[in-house]
């Protein structure tokens, strides 16, 4: 089930659309909610007995929420790991930032609290507070942002080193399977995550496949501009010149016109 998932999770990634300015859903919610739940039935549950709980106020981003602490309102950065980012002053947004921010919101959907595990310095030079952060289940926020291909290990300062080697693990893991920000070669680097490689490699991708897709159209002459396009869930939609998606679109067929669209199966795309 899990191993479905993913595969929805990547294929959705290059079928999406994205423009160097904005970067539209990589992964729709639906398939964040698949992949959440799969991860509370099936992920180990760690011991959570001598961690301390925190009233949970708020997440931030994918490796950022803030609690209640001693009375006052506090960041907590998660510890060893780094997320694309979803408002940077200067980066913006990148890809997968958004989503790695909606899997920890739904991982801790209708939880009042979470658990932290502090290692031997509990605040950065931002002075924010730095933990392994856990569901009242016992879920590794970390381990589990990792395994999805959401987070990069990062930011590996001692004394705070506890978990690396568990943290580089996974990520073997999960680099070599491609999952996630590892889907895109040289997306992920030791600086962060560059999105001029990213939308290089989803550009090459498009052409590629709709380079294909004319190919292999019976009925390319090079007039038929409406685009058939089948997503991550098995929909056939067609998109007609004009419409807000359709430059981004990879069509698997092309047709002439919207009639011919319709009887192979295809529907209007909303926008």
């Amino acid at each position: 089930m899990k191993k479905i998932i993913i595969a929805l999770f990547i294929s959705s990634v290059f079928l999406s659309a994205c423009t160097e300015e904005t970067i539209t859903d990589v992964i729709e919610n639906e398939d964040i909610q698949e992949i959440v739940a799969s991860t509370k039935e099936t992920s180990e549950k760690h011991d959570i007995s001598k961690f301390e709980e925190y009233e949970l106020q708020e997440v931030i981003d994918g490796d950022t929420i803030r609690i209640k602490y001693n009375g006052s309102s506090e960041k907590v950065r998660f510890l060893l790991v780094d997320a694309p980012e979803t408002n940077h002053e200067t980066l913006g947004e990148q890809p997968y930032g958004p989503e790695a921010k909606e899997f920890v919101k739904q991982l801790l959907a209708g939880q009042d609290s979470v658990y932290l595990e502090f290692d031997v310095s509990y605040r950065d030079k931002y002075k924010r507070l730095l933990a392994y952060i856990y569901t009242k289940d016992g879920i590794s926020l970390q381990e589990q942002l990792l395994k999805n291909g959401l987070v990069r290990v990062a930011y590996i300062y001692d004394p705070n080193t506890k978990h690396v080697d568990w943290f580089k693990s996974i990520q073997k893991i999960t680099q070599k399977e491609a999952i996630g920000i590892w889907s895109v070669e040289n997306y992920v680097t030791n600086r962060g995550y560059d999105k001029d490689v990213y939308y290089s490699a989803m550009k090459e991708e498009n052409q590629s496949k709709a380079d294909e897709a004319d190919s292999n159209n019976p009925k390319g002459n090079g007039n038929c501009e409406i685009k058939g396009n089948i997503n991550s869930k098995g929909n056939k939609i067609y998109h007609m010149p004009g419409q807000r998606d359709y430059e981004n679109t990879v069509a698997e067929e092309m047709f002439c016109t919207e009639e011919e669209a319709v009887v192979a199966g295809f529907i209007p795309a909303t926008r």
